[in-house]
């Protein structure tokens, strides 16, 4: 891959809302290629490894802490983006944090729990008011509302075929927040640390790579047939704002 390409590369949401049924869709791009799927998964390991090892909640959050720096170091000395790597260091810092202070290498994970149950609280609420979570924030992505936010929100949501596969997609991400929680809550209870850290591995990128996945599934179809609808009325607009030059041109 060029530098130009991966420049333009999406992930995340990003690559879902940007997707098409008639495009190749790359998992492994989506979740920020192999880079990124090291770069998010090396100081969890890290930590849990180091843990078993020297059973030294301090030195395991320094060694963590400075391992996620050293990305972002990199990251700048190569000058590419920084952002992604920036937000996980910020993740990981308040994990880090909380572990330190409590010197309790379990605490390490509560920020994770609370963030899921926020991500579940959040979707849930979005559910009740007919305006699918998942839906909102990929259309977001897609079209940047700047003006004119009802129109563009009742846009989509008047489409019930794409309605409906936003609907079951965030069904689909509440499943994956309340199974995270369901499996390392109880783990964490009972301060079964190395448990708790596979499980946290295990139930990261590749559960987040299954769920994008899925969620393309449900959705390019729905997306290509809204999407050709929206040029096409795109297209009838502009017909009809020519019309009346045209009929002025021939008088």
């Amino acid at each position: 891959m060029s530098a130009e390409e991966h420049s333009t590369t999406r992930t995340g949401m990003a690559a879902l809302a940007h997707a098409d049924a008639g495009d190749d869709f790359s998992v492994i791009a989506a979740i920020g290629g192999p880079r990124g799927i090291v770069e998010s998964m090396l100081p969890g390991i890290v930590f849990v490894v180091l843990f078993v090892i020297a059973k030294d909640v301090r030195l395991t959050v320094i060694v963590s802490a400075v391992l996620a720096l050293i990305q972002v170091a990199v990251r700048l000395l190569q000058r590419q983006s920084v952002m992604g790597a920036l937000s996980g260091v910020a993740a990981v810092g308040i994990c880090l944090i909380w572990a330190w202070r409590s010197n309790e290498a379990r605490d390490y994970y509560i920020f994770g729990f609370l963030t899921n149950a926020a991500y579940i609280a959040a979707l849930l609420v979005s559910l009740a008011v007919r305006v699918p979570g998942l839906g909102l924030m990929v259309e977001f992505i897609r079209t940047l509302p700047t003006e004119h936010f009802r129109a563009w929100l009742d846009g989509w949501r008047s489409d019930r075929g794409l309605r409906r596969a936003y609907t079951i997609i965030t069904v689909l991400w509440i499943g994956l927040f309340a199974l995270r929680l369901l499996v390392q809550v109880p783990l964490y209870a009972t301060n079964h640390v190395t448990l708790l850290g596979t499980a946290r591995l295990l139930m990261g990128i590749p559960f987040w790579a299954l769920a994008i996945w899925i969620s393309y599934l449900i959705v390019a179809t729905p997306m290509h047939r809204h999407k050709a609808a929206e040029r096409e009325h795109a297209d009838n607009n502009r017909a009809r704002a020519d019309t009346p030059q045209e009929a002025l041109r021939e008088d």
